[in-house]
């Protein structure tokens, strides 16, 4: 596939009288890494489940992977999108076991039943599992699995479909330190992939930018303040205005730094 692979125009989201988004014009290309960063309630994660085709647009139109939505049947279309997000491990069935999890991302469903996986998916399930880190979790039962691992897990069932988009809502959440700092190493080296899906990040905090991330969004109030190359978008007086406080920004070792200036 070429050219676009998400492009919103003019896209706004209303919900019980509230405007989550508004005028959101955003395209998306083959191979770029985007990261969307914002404060609490700036429309970060709604975005994100437009992407995933999870919400319809009230404004504006959205094209995912070529095909308008209201004008494409979403089921068909999901299983080209890997999406994780805390909205997505709360629907996982208490009993679920990992591998299973992982596997039924293939038909882009949550809770195994009744459908057959022949050998080649299973080892594909295995080798993502291993990939990030969660070989010996692939009998454990999601809901015993600490944060961290959950967090693994998930981005390895997002991956399951070989998906042309990957979105990934607040990965680094919920983790400590060393849990942030590893999968941050992971998402580096995915980023770095040139096989890897085109992928959106979600984050609150410019130190849980991966390196190799190319594209930034700052969004504010539902509307993008800024977006564009990384480099162009991460200063100073944009973050500052964004977080509606005086901040600096750094770069170290293609990894990104903001503090407080007050």
């Amino acid at each position: 596939m070429a050219g676009d692979v998400l492009e919103l125009d003019g896209v706004g989201i209303r919900r019980d009288g509230a405007r989550l988004l508004r005028d959101v014009d955003w395209t998306v290309n083959e191979g770029e890494r985007w990261v969307i960063i914002g404060p609490n309630g700036a429309g970060k994660t709604t975005l994100l489940q437009v992407a995933a085709t999870m919400l319809h647009p009230a404004e504006g139109t959205v094209d995912v992977l070529g095909e308008r939505m209201g004008k494409t049947d979403v089921f068909e279309l999901r299983p080209r999108i890997g999406f994780a997000s805390a909205a997505v491990a709360e629907k996982v069935p208490p009993g679920e076991k990992v591998i299973d999890l992982v596997l039924t991302a293939s038909y882009a469903i949550l809770g195994r039943w009744r459908e057959q996986y022949d050998t080649t998916d299973v080892t594909r399930a295995v080798e993502l599992l291993d990939a990030l880190g969660c070989a010996d979790l692939v009998r454990r039962r999601f809901a015993t699995l600490s944060e961290g691992e959950r967090k693994r897990v998930q981005i390895a069932r997002a991956l399951m479909p070989d998906p042309e988009l990957l979105l990934l809502d607040e990965p680094a959440a919920g983790l400590d330190l060393g849990g942030r700092e590893d999968l941050v190493a992971r998402l580096a080296r995915l980023a770095a992939d040139p096989a890897a899906p085109t992928m959106v990040l979600v984050t609150h905090h410019v130190e849980e930018v991966p390196p190799g991330f190319t594209h930034a969004m700052l969004i504010r109030g539902g509307t993008p303040l800024a977006l564009g190359k990384v480099d162009e978008v991460f200063t100073a007086e944009h973050l500052t205005r964004c977080f509606d406080i005086p901040l600096t920004i750094e770069r170290q070792n293609d990894r990104w730094y903001a503090r407080s200036t007050r």
